[in-house]
């Protein structure tokens, strides 16, 4: 890369749906950094009040007091419209606001709406997103010691062409170089085979399936692994599937038990819904652990207090739909890699969902009894992997070099005839991967411009789709493709070369050629996910101002943590001191208390204000004036 690796370190950063990850290898070993807070992994939650802006732990401890202002489940929403059906049905649970944006005419990106600082800001997926890769970024440079600037970051294997754009588009508003956008569940299967290597123990050939069960998103893989090659075989998946989703059915279960005993809806109330939100999370991670549990919220909705038992059978009972569609995407996966559960010789957990019991039971029983690999830790697992990749790729690893070839998880196309999907690239076809095919102007997509017989130049409005339907209508709509400069002495003859290119980040570029003429014809590719350029530059422009709104927060708050430590530093020195042998005049003692019980009266008074910290540096030096002269003569 022309950079120094010791001074230019990569990180690798698993942005997850509930809880994101960073981790870095360093001296050959993989470290997951912990925060401030001293968590290896930090909620993907963001919130704004009118004095600042909080990511990560101190975000999701205001989801109960201040819902509307606190965003959590943003990748649900990166790189999917606002009428998307998935993202509507996901608006009925959040107790923010979510608007359809102004661009992409018809395709509106969705964007959530927030009071910060006394204004509305609206705010795109890749903006919130952005957020939490920032607070990554810090905690990582904050434990190196050093900036960083490039990393690899993790999306689910079924994350579409879309969804990938916009994550490299949130990399790029926080200033990252993002070396790479690998699968989840593939960064898992890294993570083992690279345990392996370090371990000095040589990795025969295995057939491994990573099951990888997330916040919010759900992905399967099957991997091949042998020594350093890493092999994707087939991905499978759910977009809409993740531990967010059991938390909904807890959360619909409480509501209607609430109403049915006091007559009053929660959905009304988004505080009261979001304290419930909160109590169910808590309730699922319970019942991991035990056969039946209790929640007990004071005060719910209208000083009602709610106080219910749930059993671990009835929490499968609402489920059982959800745990279906996990054994169904387990058994397409390995109908697609033509590999039977006996062949499998280790399946990897991955996500913290992967804890509810029943779902270990039936991948028990899908796999006749074969025991679930439990030693890599399901909540880091992906960012470990992510981390080796980054350190490989910046050159720190050059001795236990990984070959990597995964795969696509949906097949892409064009639209051709009446609403039907010609397909391109099929799925789970290995990456990166050009393949080209050749369409009559009369097959594909009307002109957009002109008439294919009577005008000499046509241009071509070509849609581009990726799903596994036969219909377009039932697949996902990933943009159009604009086809110029076209002459042909008869339209409906002529022939065009389109070819599709997926990058080694699994992104889609597309063009194409006119047969007739031989010449090839520039494509101006219209996807929704993407943004102008100059868009981004603005985006990233705001991202600073953010960041530097946050320190000045952070150094008034630490102003202000100064001064009330000195306050009471001072107040219990001098107190004692009136019972030893240090003594101090009373007048002096008195002028002294004095002193500190206008500085504590004061801070009560602005408890609530946001101040500049030179106030409470001033008044920091006041009082340290007062007290410093006689401190010195009480040794």
């Amino acid at each position: 890369m022309g950079q120094n690796n010791e001074e230019w370190p990569a990180i690798g950063i698993d942005l997850g749906t509930s809880y994101s990850c960073v981790g870095v290898l360093e001296h050959g070993s993989i470290e997951i950094i912990a925060n401030d807070q001293g968590n290896r992994t930090m909620p993907s939650w963001v919130a704004f009040t009118d004095s600042a802006r909080f990511i990560g732990e101190a975000a999701q401890n205001q989801g109960c007091t201040n819902p509307a202002n606190t965003i959590f489940d943003a990748k649900r929403l990166i790189g999917r419209t606002f009428y998307d059906d998935s993202v509507q049905e996901y608006i009925k649970s959040w107790p923010f606001k979510v608007i359809p944006g102004p661009d992409f005419g018809e395709d509106k990106r969705p964007l959530v709406v927030v009071a910060y600082r006394g204004e509305e800001k609206q705010f795109s997926a890749e903006e919130i997103s952005a957020m939490i890769l920032v607070r990554m970024k810090q905690t990582a440079e904050a434990y190196l010691g050093k900036l960083v600037n490039n990393a690899v970051i993790t999306v689910p294997a079924y994350f579409n062409d879309c969804q990938r754009q916009a994550t490299k588009v949130a990399g790029a508003i926080t200033g990252l170089n993002v070396l790479r956008i690998i699968n989840e569940p593939t960064a898992a299967a890294i993570a083992y085979g690279f345990n392996k290597m370090t371990s000095d123990r040589v990795v025969s050939k295995k057939n491994a399936l990573v099951f990888d069960l997330g916040g919010g998103t759900f992905d399967v893989s099957l991997v091949t692994i042998e020594h350093n090659k890493f092999e994707v075989k087939a991905v499978a998946g759910d977009g809409h599937l993740g531990g967010s989703d059991f938390d909904n059915r807890l959360v619909s279960h409480f509501v209607k038990e609430f109403k049915k005993k006091h007559n009053k809806d929660i959905n009304q109330s988004p505080r009261a819904l979001g304290r419930l939100r909160v109590a169910c999370e808590r309730v699922k991670r319970a019942l991991s652990m035990t056969t039946q549990t209790t929640i007990e919220i004071n005060c719910l909705l209208d000083d009602i207090d709610f106080s219910s038992t749930i059993t671990r059978a009835r929490f499968d009972y609402l489920n059982v739909d959800l745990y279906k569609r996990c054994t169904d995407v387990v058994k397409r996966c390995l109908n697609d890699a033509n590999i039977s559960t006996s062949d499998v010789d280790d399946i990897f957990l991955i996500g913290g969902s992967t804890r509810i019991p029943k779902i270990q039971e039936l991948l028990k029983e899908l796999f006749e009894g074969k025991e679930l690999s439990r030693n890599i830790n399901p909540d880091e697992a992906v960012a470990y992997g992510a981390a080796v990749h980054a350190g490989i790729l910046c050159g720190r690893a050059k001795e236990k070099e990984v070959f990597l070839a995964d795969v696509t998880s949906l097949s892409l196309g064009v639209e051709v005839g009446p609403g039907n999907m010609s397909v391109v690239i099929p799925r789970n076809t290995t990456i990166p991967t050009r393949q080209e095919r050749t369409y009559g102007v009369g097959h594909v997509k009307k002109p957009k411009y002109g008439d294919i017989d009577d005008l000499p130049e046509i241009v071509l409005e070509i849609p581009v789709y990726e799903g596994e339907r036969s219909k377009t209508e039932d697949n996902n709509f990933l943009g159009v493709f604009e086809l110029s400069g076209i002459f042909p002495p008869n339209g409906s003859s002529s022939l065009i070369n389109v070819c599709f290119d997926i990058d080694i980040n699994g992104i889609l570029n597309v063009s194409a050629q006119d047969m007739s003429s031989g010449n090839k014809s520039d494509i101006k590719t219209i996807n929704r996910s993407r943004l102008a350029s100059k868009e981004v530059e603005r985006l990233k422009n705001e991202a600073v101002e953010y960041k530097a709104q946050d320190n000045k927060y952070e150094q008034m708050v630490m102003a202000k943590n100064t001064l009330e430590n000195y306050a009471h530093e001072m107040s219990q020195r001098f107190t004692n001191c009136s019972n030893s042998s240090q003594r101090v005049e009373p007048n002096e003692l008195m002028a002294i208390m004095g002193a500190i019980q206008r500085i504590r009266k004061w801070l009560d008074q602005n408890s609530n204000q946001v101040l500049h910290e030179a106030m409470y540096e001033e008044k920091l030096n006041e009082l340290t004036l007062i007290c410093t002269p006689r401190i010195s003569t009480m040794h």
